[in-house]
């Protein structure tokens, strides 16, 4: 495992996951069967828009959820990379010995990723994105990507356009009236994500929707390119 570095763009709720925080985080998706495959299947998905990729980093990886399918490959090269140790221990204690000796881990965050550039075919991120609420930070987490990668990236987070994200606005409102802090949880409007992911120098290949026009996860392919495009003021 690598040295740890604090990064520029710190993030308050990456603090609560100590290790049984992680150990309860792992035994909440074990118990969610349906959504979990349902997850499972939209990343295999995802993966042979990206062309089945021999190289990942899996970030964050939390307790190694999608270990085991990233290592159905065989030849496949496989990184993981967490901010949270304790998510990285609970990985390590229940996950099959045989997948985790497959991964090389490393503890950092995804705003400075202890990797050189194009280290991976592909930089694989799933349920982090829908915790940024700042576009720019947003940004600064792609631009990161986009120096570690080789080729594409798998991201997912919140979009809108559904019926879960049209409830999420409702409650929101509710919660401001009531003077209720955020749950760090954020619903970004698909146009305004897809021209971030430009102006970060990504091309979208496509996109996996997870029961589309009801809930709000998507899962994006983006190609790295070179060209980037410019936010309004």
């Amino acid at each position: 495992m690598s040295d740890h570095h604090e990064p520029a763009i710190h993030l308050a709720f990456s603090e609560k996951y100590t290790e049984e925080h992680s150990q309860e985080y792992f035994e909440k998706h074990n118990r969610k069967r349906l959504s979990d495959r349902i997850e499972h299947r939209m990343a295999q998905r995802a993966l042979r828009l990206a062309g089945n990729p021999g190289s990942i980093l899996d970030i964050p990886c939390g307790t190694g959820r999608f270990w085991s399918m990233l290592a159905q490959d065989p030849g496949r090269e496989l990184l993981a990379a967490d901010y949270s140790s304790g998510m990285l221990e609970i990985a390590g204690k229940v996950r099959d010995p045989e997948v985790v000796r497959r991964f090389r881990l490393l503890q950092c965050s995804a705003f400075a990723i202890t990797l050189p550039d194009s280290s991976v075919d592909c930089v694989f991120s799933i349920r982090l994105m829908h915790h940024i609420g700042e576009s720019t930070n947003r940004i600064a987490m792609l631009k990161e990507f986009h120096r570690v990668t080789r080729d594409s990236v798998i991201v997912s987070l919140w979009v809108d356009g559904n019926y879960k994200a049209w409830r999420r606005r409702k409650l929101e409102e509710k919660r401001r009236r009531e003077g209720e802090k955020s749950d760090n949880r954020f619903v970004v409007p698909r146009a305004q994500f897809e021209h971030e992911c430009r102006a970060a120098g990504f091309a979208i290949s496509g996109h996996v929707d997870f029961l589309p026009r009801l809930f709000m996860w998507r899962t994006y392919v983006l190609r790295k390119s070179t060209a980037r495009v410019s936010l309004p003021d």
